[in-house]
């Protein structure tokens, strides 16, 4: 065929795609998240250690902040967790579309965080643990976290993604705390609020006996401990109390069911283990009291790496959201599918939990899928561009937009054929009428409205002019059609030059 012949084709091949709403760019492939499964939660970064709170029918993750470290050669190194000084957190209403909320800046010792870290005698923030409790009649929130393996801080705020501040000073439980000798590793803080407001405190870990423990220590190493909290979340009563779990390592968790109270954990890996203990699982303990005793139960959640491949440690929490139980726990699935290996690197996934009939609970099937989304999302209301199920290659970045959420972030890095989603947005029968969102830009672009996929049906195209910054937001409008029912929303952003084409603060549609 001759090389005139074959420009011919090619322009009639773009034509047709112009006529018929497809595009000629080749979209950006996901990381780890694909259309249609809601694990890993987000993978635009990484995220450890996680928690859940559920506050006003949303639940909100918080999460060391694992972030990649690297070889002065631009290799990526193992995870020495050294970038754990911050708290990442997320939240949903519908548990896959995540708004990404950044990061809360609590390590400050030595100038950590840049200087504006809020906790100044900290160095490290690792496994966070939130709390929400009604005191002289708000709704007060409490953050605390691990000073590496030395001791528990907490931060307070007012609502549940800050600001935050340091109420004490100092941190709350040390190696001399009362009830807090025989502790090799005092961190993986778990809060619980009773029914009756009163706090408690859940953390501790590790085997004694150094590096040659006998099989009595991995068997009972008794360094998981309870405590509880006075009125204020911020100071301890009385003496912490040793909970016998065995063969104890790390993360503790509490949760109550049918007015039981279990107490999990994630199970040791050395020493001979029993079948109803094996290593690296998640193991579980009732009791009548929130301080105990407690009686062990059985094993709900296996190591991530027979579901996902990578091993490592394992990180969980229990938590109910509109009458429905789940674990939330980490996995190396996006740093295994970037780089081939995890290398440390976690990531947040959620599944299912089932409690049986007599209490005991269902082991979890960890997998890709995930959960299914629990409510359509309006796309009628203004939606942080930050909130997406799946995306093609972007960043978030803190923002300097007005009008959004606290510690604002947009959607940044965005080069031609990238994209994010949103999971079934219901469009009602009428449908849309015109497409509108907050861009800022110093190049420019387009952002097309398609709906099911990036190659789906396309509703419209906004152009995104130049506005004179990356931080200089415009509000920039476009009509639309066929977009009705529910659908997938995907904003495919095309541009040349490569550079950052613009940054996306918010989206909204108006009705027919």
């Amino acid at each position: 065929m001759s090389k005139k012949c074959s420009v011919c084709l090619w322009v009639l091949a773009l034509l047709l795609s112009c006529l018929f709403g497809e595009s000629a760019y080749a979209a950006s492939t996901t990381i780890a998240k694909h259309a249609g499964n809601s694990n890993p939660l987000i993978d635009h970064h990484l995220g450890a250690d996680p928690f859940a709170l559920t506050y006003n029918g949303r639940v909100y993750i918080y999460m060391s902040s694992d972030d990649y470290e690297y070889n002065s050669n631009g290799t990526i190194k193992d995870n020495s967790f050294a970038n754990l000084n911050r708290v990442f957190v997320i939240s949903s209403a519908d548990m896959v579309n995540w708004t990404d909320h950044g990061a809360i800046p609590v390590a400050g010792a030595n100038g950590a965080n840049g200087g504006q870290g809020i906790a100044k005698w900290a160095g490290a923030s690792w496994a966070p643990s939130v709390a929400v409790k009604k005191i002289n009649g708000k709704d007060k929130f409490f953050l605390y976290f691990a000073n590496s393996g030395g001791g528990i801080g907490v931060l307070t705020a007012d609502s549940p993604i800050g600001p935050w501040t340091d109420p004490i000073g100092k941190a709350l439980v040390t190696p001399s705390t009362p009830g807090m000798s025989g502790v090799v590793w005092l961190f993986d803080p778990a809060v619980f609020v009773d029914d009756d407001g009163s706090g408690y405190l859940y953390a501790g870990g590790g085997i004694p006996g150094g590096s040659n423990p006998t099989q009595g220590q991995w068997a009972n190493p008794k360094t998981a401990r309870v405590m509880k909290l006075g009125p204020d979340m911020t100071s301890v009563v009385g003496s912490a109390s040793t909970i016998d779990a065995p063969f104890m390592f790390e993360d503790s968790g509490m949760h109550k069911y049918n007015g039981k109270y279990y107490y999990s954990y994630c199970i040791n890996f050395g020493g001979t283990h029993p079948a109803d203990k094996p290593p690296g699982e998640i193991g579980y303990m009732t009791s009548s009291s929130p301080m105990g005793p407690f009686t062990y139960r059985g094993h709900f959640l296996k190591n991530p790496g027979a579901f996902f491949g990578g091993g490592g440690n394992n990180h969980h929490a229990v938590f109910s959201l509109n009458n429905e139980w789940y674990a939330v726990y980490h996995a190396q699935t996006v740093s295994s599918a970037l780089f081939g290996a995890g290398k440390g690197y976690r990531s947040p996934h959620i599944n299912k939990l089932v409690h049986n009939a007599d209490g005991s609970i269902q082991e979890v099937a960890a997998n890709y899928l995930g959960v299914t989304q629990l409510s359509n999302l309006n796309p009628y209301n203004r939606i942080e561009a930050e909130t997406f199920a799946w995306n093609g290659r972007i960043l978030t970045e803190k923002s300097s937009a007005t009008g959004g959420p606290l510690n604002n972030q947009n959607v940044t890095s965005i080069h031609n054929g990238d994209w994010i989603a949103v999971g079934n947005a219901d469009f009602g029968a009428g449908g849309a009428r015109t497409f509108k969102a907050n861009v800022a830009s110093t190049i420019g672009g387009k952002i097309e409205v398609r709906l099911d996929s990036t190659n789906g049906k396309l509703a419209g195209t906004l152009n995104v002019p130049s506005t004179g910054g990356a931080q200089t937001w415009r509000e920039i409008e476009t009509a639309v059609s066929g977009a009705t029912g529910v659908h997938k929303v995907f904003f495919v952003f095309t541009g040349t030059g490569t550079g950052n084409l613009f940054n996306f603060d918010y989206w909204q549609f108006t009705q027919r």
